[in-house]
């Protein structure tokens, strides 16, 4: 049994980071272990947690598991959860909840708990004294070891707690079932060194380790020739890529390599501004592959609680780089997240935010109210806000924020722009859906025979967080 701990977690070492390979390291005796049985995996957050959601259905399907649409006809159930909000944390719970009842009538239901909540110290606390029917507990350096895991589970019918506070190789080729046809995921690195007061992210996900760039760029070649049009380069910070590795090799030659590869479209999340350099802007100006679209967080416009939030700019850094940006890509759309309601945030603070919303005027932007994560420092702050004036703040940001949104949106009526048709919308059938190379929601009238492909649409009507157009045929 391996259990987290938050100490060991906030340690930074020099310690070489390995690349292994997963075939190497399996355990091809386990290969047969899910024959006739079913899994249903549950996923909470970001990006990261999707793609490890299809690296974790592919290891099962090579475990000879078939996937099933519902938890009540799985034998296996996983969640794999997010840490970030306490909202989430309340999820997972509520779900744990239900699956509680389905175990009571199928005994031979295994469970399993991993993520980023199974990387906390206090949750991990909680599972092995309070949870002691869920079977499997693994964290995020580790899913590689599922198969491995799942085995002494079912040998010892006692639950196997097996989680990481380490900093953890880069294991290569782990299999992926991916949840798109035309766009695709690529981790570009893992963990995070900034250690912004309020995040538990570099506590769950360890230090920064950069994957070698030539197995990047081999996964993106392998991407297009299986006819793939999109990636996106995904990581905590991805701004810092190759910082750790010791090397002149950083962002913008990855950007400009995975350019080269000749993919139709690349985007890349989530950027720090403190690491986005004007080598960057340069190569993504250059190159009409990669999209004109970044996710730029500010998380607040008070230079007060930005250095409360240790984010290692202030108001005025911010809005430079976000009018070097504009400069140098005009089409371009920006979006952002904001926190509200930070410990000791004041009138004025907010005030200052929304100072920065008006000069920027977001394309759209992630909203929060501040959620305490036991172990960060901001957790221990003094917080003499009250819940109502959060509240109050959040949907005066927010009414800002959709204006700037739905004006946004607004140029690009009568417009025609490249729209990737993905498939069938899910608020009507009878269109289709896509995004533009901004990254704007479109839904389509025309052909299904479009989908997977990049066409021109004709903009028809707009709405907040979405736009109707036709498909352009002549």
């Amino acid at each position: 049994m391996h259990v987290p701990s938050l100490k060991e977690a906030k340690i930074r070492n020099k310690k070489e980071v390995l690349t292994k390979t997963y075939e190497n390291i399996k355990e091809s005796k386990l290969e047969k272990l899910g024959l006739n049985k079913t899994y249903y995996i549950k996923t909470y957050g970001c990006q990261m947690n999707e793609h490890d959601s299809e690296n974790i259905k592919a290891i099962l399907e090579e475990m000879s598991f078939k996937e099933t649409d519902t938890m009540e006809n799985a034998d296996f159930i996983i969640l794999n959860t997010c840490a970030i909000r306490e909202n989430a944390h309340n999820k997972v719970f509520g779900y744990l909840g239900r699956i509680k009842h389905l175990k009571q009538e199928k005994e031979d239901l295994i469970v399993a708990f991993c993520g980023c909540m199974a990387q906390e110290e206090s949750i991990v606390k909680e599972l092995t004294q309070k949870y002691k029917w869920v079977d499997i507990i693994f964290g995020t350096h580790n899913l590689h070891e599922l198969p491995t895991i799942l085995y002494h589970a079912l040998q010892s019918k006692k639950q196997e707690v097996e989680v990481y506070s380490i900093e953890g190789d880069i294991v290569e080729n782990i299999p992926v079932k991916r949840a798109n046809k035309y766009k695709a995921w690529v981790n570009i690195m893992y963990g995070c060194d900034k250690f912004c007061t309020y995040c538990i992210v570099p506590y769950t996900r360890g230090k920064q380790r950069s994957r070698k760039p030539e197995y990047i760029i081999e996964e993106v070649k392998a991407l297009k020739k299986q006819g793939y049009l999109e990636v996106t380069l995904l990581g905590q910070n991805v701004n810092a890529y190759g910082k750790d590795l010791n090397s002149n090799y950083k962002m913008e030659n990855l950007l400009e390599d995975v350019a080269k590869t000749g993919i139709e479209r690349i985007r890349f999340v989530t950027s720090h501004p403190w690491d986005f350099t004007d080598k960057m802007i340069e190569v993504i100006k250059k190159y009409p592959n990669i999209m004109p679209y970044i996710h730029l967080p500010l998380q607040s416009g008070s230079d007060r609680i930005l250095k409360l939030m240790g984010r290692r700019y202030t108001k005025e850094e911010y809005l430079k780089l976000y009018q070097k940006l504009k400069e140098a890509l005009p089409y371009s759309s920006i979006t952002t997240d904001i926190i509200v309601g930070f410990p000791g945030e004041t009138r004025k603070d907010f005030e200052e935010t929304l100072e920065v919303v008006n000069k920027c005027q977001f394309d759209s932007a992630f909203t929060f109210i501040f959620s305490p994560r036991v172990g960060t420092p901001a957790s221990k702050m003094e917080d003499n806000i009250s819940l109502e004036e959060k509240n109050n703040r959040l949907q005066e940001l927010n009414k800002l924020v959709n204006k700037y949104a739905k004006e946004r949106n607004d140029w690009y009526l009568n417009k025609t722009v490249p729209v990737l048709i993905e498939g069938f919308s899910s608020k009507d059938e009878t269109k289709l859906m896509g995004y533009t190379d901004t990254m704007k929601l479109v839904n389509v009238d025309g052909d299904k025979k479009y989908i997977g492909q990049i066409v021109d649409v004709l903009i028809t009507d707009i709405k907040t967080w979405s736009m109707d157009g036709k498909i352009k045929t002549d």
